[in-house]
């Protein structure tokens, strides 16, 4: 029997986990098992009814972390098809369902879906009409800026109109929802658990990148974000310390040297000033 494994990580804002239990109590496909990773500094009990769930409590040594040892706990359970999803997210009953069947038509490749912004959680709130709320893109695909070593969404903060609804081939898939099979843990191992925070999915995809291994945009695969909760949201303390520190180490990884002199340049400025 065909079944997944869910893969989430917790630190500390266990009230976004409503919506996101909510979704997956209504699953209509219920092969599948939730697989949280808890780093939280003050534990509390989860235990969704309805929902098969595995806890793994553990000190917080960061997302990658988190997410690995959650992936390795449902590989000794024999699980072979992964979906490393945001808790900070919610989706239709149909969910797991699409999940299957997308890793199952894309063996061995890394695959990520439309991804919608919550409704309220747009990052311009007032440009959007009533209606379109809910509605407005946070990712449908990706690809990696060389020269600022950036990794960036495709049709964000625009409205969907139906452009988006097309299955491609693309250079980046965010952590917030990546779906693959054993075969990719097998050709490149796990997340890369030096990141810490951000720029561990960039990796990962770049090292599968680097192996042949394809990356998809599947636009049925469809959830709703309300980015950053997990973090403080966009522009917070966290967020801002994190993603400078990370895209420095990604981009002296794999950027081209112009690009690796200018975020040197940059992160060194950042720092005496700071």
């Amino acid at each position: 029997m065909d079944k997944l494994a869910i893969i989430t990580v917790v630190y500390n804002n266990y009230d976004v986990l409503k919506d996101f239990l909510k979704s997956l109590q209504k699953q209509n496909n219920k092969n599948f098992k939730l697989f949280i990773s808890d780093l939280s500094d003050d534990k509390k009990n989860i235990n969704p009814k309805g929902v098969k769930t595995k806890v793994l409590q553990d000190k917080n040594k960061g997302f990658a972390f988190g997410v690995n040892i959650a992936l390795k706990a449902a590989i000794d359970k024999d699980y072979k098809y992964f979906c490393i999803l945001n808790n900070d997210t919610y989706f239709k009953e149909d969910f797991v369902s699409r999940c299957l069947s997308s890793i199952k038509k894309n063996p061995t490749s890394i695959v990520g879906g439309k991804i919608y912004y919550a409704r309220g959680y747009e990052y311009h709130k007032r440009r959007y009409r009533k209606k379109d709320k809910g509605n407005v893109i946070w990712f449908a695909g990706g690809y990696i800026d060389w020269k600022h070593a950036m990794s960036f969404h495709s049709g964000v903060d625009k409205v969907d109109k139906g452009q988006y609804d097309k299955f491609k081939e693309t250079g980046f898939i965010t952590g917030a929802l990546m779906l693959f099979d054993q075969n990719i843990i097998d050709k490149i191992g796990f997340l890369d658990e030096t990141y810490f925070l951000y720029f561990e999915d960039a990796d990962f995809c770049i090292r599968a990148i680097n192996k042949k291994i394809k990356l998809y945009y599947d636009p049925s695969v469809i959830i709703w974000h309300k980015v950053s909760q997990s973090t403080g949201g966009s522009g917070s303390n966290i967020h801002i310390r994190y993603q400078s520190k990370n895209q420095l180490k990604f981009g002296l990884r794999y950027a081209p040297l112009k690009t690796k002199l200018h975020l040197i340049k940059n992160y060194l400025y950042r720092f005496l000033k700071g």
